[in-house]
């Protein structure tokens, strides 16, 4: 059992952020590096219940509650006594068929907030009533204690803690594996045979190579002030099914396919045709982690060489390989970057930096699900643009979501001080033709592009 203020090391991850460490008023580990989700509620909700609820959740886990100790010379963790989450209700006005648009410009407002990483414990709640039946659940919780899949588990949780309050007969939720037990086991795991598997594939696999760079509108040394604003679009209906059907046909995943087209569009924009390009694991690892809250994703360098690919189905072959590969050899990527210090050089340029790609792909979504008496539905359907969001740390990242609806929602965060909102527009637009020749004529050969493509 861990004593409360105990010292314990960090995860790789977690030293990882530290790199980046910009101190508590901006970055990794300032007020606006956080995750904001969403969720609208059918039934009427007991706010004392709920309250009661998420201070169960803090108990149960100490990521949330647990403090990173930065100083010279010494990073570790302290996880400390739970305490209650900050829960705030209020009304919103909004007629019935304004409620969806209505409910995203809240979720807008939170991700423009701040919330500083010495208010424990690290998640907050808000409680929005469109009438009595009709409302919307929101959660903040600091970048640095959770991820998009600690959320999806959070809400999870807190649906069967809350019916609980309420009375209702359901099984209590497991008891979880604690982010500390993943830490200490995340320092043992260099040690382990397969790590020394995993150094040997990456050295080889990234001998040469170097993240592809994006040209950005404003140099570093120029020190512009910076923010985070989230562009946001649409895959259409036609090219999510030609996607999806792809991804049938070659036994691929659905992230597989969009990274190959990806891969596709940037060897058309650079010229190149060795394709180093960067995207997330849940970086969970054992099993046994899989319901732990915690930040684990961890950074990929994914390298594909198109060399003589003659169609897209070919390229999907290949980044289905690169991807198989470099997920069973998955290891922290400050331990990639050991292996080949090379692959990070485009990181660190005055006039380009790095863009990351990810498809969102959650096992356990609460999407129109009833636990207890109330409904819970993920608001996974985010249109509206915003010129402030919650912060990445540097350059800009693609993020897809394949939507219940039949088509995608997918939005291009940047950083401000990097890109001109024109630009990042005009890279939407551009990727968007690339992808419907890709995945609507994934036999015809790549370079037969419609006059004016790219």
């Amino acid at each position: 059992m861990t004593v409360v203020g105990e010292a314990i090391p960090l995860s790789f991850n977690q030293d990882f952020l530290c790199l980046f460490d910009k101190g508590d008023a901006e970055g990794p580990f300032g007020p606006t590096y956080n995750i904001v989700c969403g969720w609208r509620l059918t039934g009427e909700v007991d706010a004392g219940a709920l309250q009661e609820a998420l201070d169960e959740l803090v108990v149960r886990h100490e990521a949330l509650r647990t403090e990173i100790v930065r100083r010279e010379g010494e990073r570790h963790q302290r996880v400390l006594a739970p305490t209650p989450v900050r829960l705030t209700v209020r009304d919103l006005d909004a007629g019935p068929q304004e409620r969806a648009r209505r409910a995203e410009e809240l979720l807008i407002e939170l991700e423009q907030g701040r919330y500083g990483i010495d208010e424990l414990p690290l998640v907050r709640a808000v409680l929005a009533r469109f009438d009595e039946r009709d409302s919307v659940l929101a959660l903040i919780a600091h970048h640095t204690a959770v991820d998009e899949w600690s959320m999806k588990l959070l809400i999870r949780e807190l649906s069967v803690l809350y019916a609980r309050r309420r009375g209702l007969d359901l099984p209590a939720p497991a008891q979880p594996q604690q982010y500390r037990a993943y830490a200490l086991w995340d320092r043992e795991r260099p040690a382990l045979p397969e790590a020394e598997r995993a150094r040997a594939y990456w050295r080889e696999t990234l001998r040469d190579a170097q993240v592809i760079p994006t040209r950005t509108d404003h140099r570093r040394s120029e020190e512009r002030p910076k923010c985070t604003a989230a562009h946001r679009f649409l895959v259409d209906a036609e090219l999510t099914s030609a996607a999806l059907s792809l991804a049938a046909q070659t036994r691929s995943s659905p992230f597989m396919v969009m990274l190959a087209a990806y891969k596709v569009f940037l060897s058309r924009s650079t010229g190149a045709t060795d394709i180093t390009a960067t995207t997330f694991s849940s970086g969970r690892g054992l099993a046994r982690f899989q319901n732990t809250i915690g930040s684990f994703f961890n950074l990929l360098p994914i390298r594909t060489d198109l060399t003589g690919c003659g169609t897209f189905r070919e390229v999907i072959a290949r980044t289905r390989l690169s991807c198989v590969r470099a997920y069973r050899h998955d290891i922290p990527f400050p331990q990639i970057v050991e292996q080949a210090p090379d692959v990070t050089a485009s990181f660190a340029g005055d006039d380009t930096c790095v863009v990351s790609f990810q498809v969102f792909q959650f096992p356990f979504t609460l999407d129109g699900e009833q636990v207890g008496d109330l409904t819970y539905a993920d608001i996974r359907r985010r249109l509206i643009s915003q010129p402030v969001t919650t912060d990445i740390p540097d350059g800009a990242l693609w993020t897809l979501d394949i939507d219940p609806a039949g088509d995608m929602v997918c939005s291009l965060w940047f950083n401000t001080n990097l890109f001109e909102e024109t630009t990042v527009k005009d890279m939407v637009a551009r990727f968007l033709r690339s992808l419907r020749e890709t995945l609507l004529r994934p036999d015809a050969p790549l370079n037969a592009r419609e006059k004016g493509d790219l």
